[in-house]
Formats: structure tokens, sequence, C-alpha cells
């Protein structure tokens, strides 16, 4: 049987991907599917872009730090707007550009599996899929004023839509969990682990970090 494996924030994290794939055995038939932010803050952005690019068995949606380096790529987002992290993976990745820029052009902001659907962030509880804000998706964890705020009422504690939320974005220790909603971020690239979810199970499988490559 044909699996759908979805795996939490990689942030450049190689080498703890290939070792993920060969934990959970990933098949000729099988997906996998990350919940975005495939680069920066790790060492080998450009190896897991290109893995990305090159097995027609991955995809993704769009992150916000994949989002960041898009936009300044084509011009919306200033370089003093980048976090430092941002600046150094553009660095890392000004050979190739404009590659990268079609495939990071070509994420979604959300993937739905019907009975589950892979976004970054978050969705706001209520709202339809197809009317979900950019913003939201790639960058929000609480409700309220700030979707950016750690402080306040987590989405997923309310969520309740009909698709189970496969997300990352929000690192935790363990998978954080809602009625209807599952977190990937494991921090890895904080020297944790990466993390991911077969749908068809609810199995969840790990890899520890070889190593802390970024400050929480």
């Amino acid at each position: 049987m044909s699996r759908t494996v979805v795996v939490g924030d990689i942030h450049g994290c190689y080498d703890e991907l290939l070792a993920l794939i060969l934990t959970v055995g990933l098949g000729e038939s099988d997906r996998l599917v990350a919940v975005g932010d495939l680069i920066t803050k790790g060492r080998k952005s450009r190896e897991v872009l290109e893995l990305f690019m090159n097995d027609s068995r991955l995809s993704s949606v769009l992150g916000n730090h994949d989002r960041a380096l898009l936009e300044y790529w084509k011009g919306s987002r200033k370089k003093k707007d980048l976090k430092l992290a941002q600046k150094q993976c553009a660095k890392e990745l000004e050979d190739g550009r404009d590659v990268y820029v079609a495939f990071l052009e070509s994420l979604p902001p959300y993937i739905d599996l019907g009975t589950h659907v892979v976004v970054h962030a978050g969705l706001r509880p209520g709202s339809r899929l197809e009317w979900q804000a950019l913003d939201d998706l790639t960058m929000m964890r609480t409700l309220g004023l700030d979707r950016e705020s750690r402080d306040g009422t987590p989405w997923y504690e309310v969520y309740d839509g009909e698709p189970i939320a496969l997300f990352g974005h929000w690192p935790s220790p363990e998978p954080r969990r809602g009625p209807r909603a599952v977190g990937l971020d494991t921090g890895c690239v904080y020297g944790h682990q990466l993390t991911a979810y077969v749908v068809e199970t609810g199995d969840l499988h790990s890899v520890s970090a070889l190593r802390a490559y970024a400050k929480p």
C-alpha cells in the first residue's frame, strides 16, 4: 500500500532528512510532503532543495523562511528586512538562484490530502481552506491581534476542521497536538529531532539531529 509521509521543518538538515527517509522506508510508490521551511539555519539548504527538485516523490508547502527568500529575490522584501540566517542562506544559494526562485514559486500555501491538510504554520478556525490568508498559513501561532505571538491561545487548540491539520513552524520537543491538529516541528535544526507522520496510520517516526545548527 502506498503511503503519504509528512515531515516537519527541515531547515537545511539534509543528513537528518536522508536518515528519516531510510527510517520510514520510503518506497517508490510512497509520497513525502514537507510542512515548509526547507531552507535556512541549517548547513545544507542547497542539498535539500536539490533533493526536492529531483525526486518526484517529494513535495512541500511554502514556509515563512522559504517565502522570505523568495520575496527578497523577487524584490518585494528588502535585504535589511531579512533575518541573519536568511541572509546567509541567500548567499549560499546565490549560484543557481533563478532555479531556486522557480522552485519556491511552485510551492503551494497548503496541500489538501483529503483526510488531512498540510500547512506550514496555521489555519484560522471557522474559515474555509481556500479562504485562509497567506500570512496565517505561513506565520500564525496564536489567535489574536499578533498572529506570530507565542502568548495567547494556540490556533490548533481551537481548530476543529474536518481535515486533520499537519503543521510545523512552532518547534517543540514533542509534537504539538490539538483535537484535529498535529505539529511536526520538533526542532531538528536546534539539535533535537526531525519527525514524520504517516497519514494512513497516524504513526510517528523521528531521527535525532546530528548537532545543533542554530540557537532557538
